[in-house]
């Protein structure tokens, strides 16, 4: 198995690397010239590392970097400075996961998992998701700002336009409020949010998203139980 992270320089990309390595899972990261990884991911005999952006690259490259990957997971995200909020590229994550998507549909003959890293921000009305006249307000506002939308756009073409793709089985996985814990803790899993991600929001660490995202990768019945699916995870 080669799983393909992207965003893997991050904060939860990172995780994610460290828990495949764990695992002895064979690993293939895409980053920045300028980003910095901590040495025991990259010194890693698994590890194999391509310097790049992703939205700069053109479809060979992008074919080849997708090239042996069983799983694909994403955790990109916007930086969190005024160039990285409001310059571009606006749509980094869904123009990833789309181009990526459509080479799986088009290009290859096995199916392949894709686990984005997404939001309890992101409403999935399919489920009979709702919000309250206060949050659809705030989300409103929120959807002015591109990192919002791009993640929000990102989600809602895996739902809409993949669906239950034979190629493209997919997870979107729905932390809330982001933080960092050095150790894995218990955590819960549920099919909607149990509070306002608002007004209300919980907590989940980094390290349990990035548990629970190789528990994806590695346990078939972990996977056939929240493929095509949007789980939320918050700390116990």
């Amino acid at each position: 198995m080669r799983v393909l992270v992207l965003g893997a320089s991050g904060a939860t990309g990172t995780l994610v690397v460290q828990q495949l390595m764990k695992r002895q899972i064979k690993a293939r990261i895409l980053i920045r010239k300028s980003a910095t990884l901590p040495k025991d991911i990259r010194n890693h005999p698994l590890v194999e590392i391509v310097t790049g952006n992703v939205n700069e690259l053109n479809d060979y490259e992008m074919d080849d970097l997708l090239h042996d990957c069983d799983v694909l997971i994403s955790c990109l995200g916007h930086n969190m400075t005024f160039k990285g909020i409001f310059g571009k590229p606006r749509y980094l994550v869904f123009d990833a996961i789309k181009r990526m998507s459509e080479i799986v549909k088009n290009k290859t003959d096995k199916e392949v998992k894709l686990i984005l890293m997404g939001t309890t921000g992101y409403t999935n009305t399919l489920l009979g998701e709702k919000n309250s006249i206060g949050e659809t307000i705030v989300h409103f506002l929120l959807k002015l700002v591109p990192p919002h939308r791009d993640n929000i756009k990102a989600a809602q073409y895996l739902i809409t336009e993949i669906g239950s793709c034979e190629k493209v089985e997919w997870a979107i996985v729905r932390p809330d409020t982001l933080i960092n814990h050095d150790e894995e803790s218990a955590y819960k899993i549920y099919e909607s949010p149990i509070r306002s991600p608002l007004f209300d929001a919980g907590k989940t660490s980094r390290i349990n998203v990035s548990h629970f995202i190789a528990e994806l990768v590695v346990k078939d019945e972990v996977w056939e139980e929240w493929r095509f699916k949007t789980p939320v995870i918050y700390n116990q």
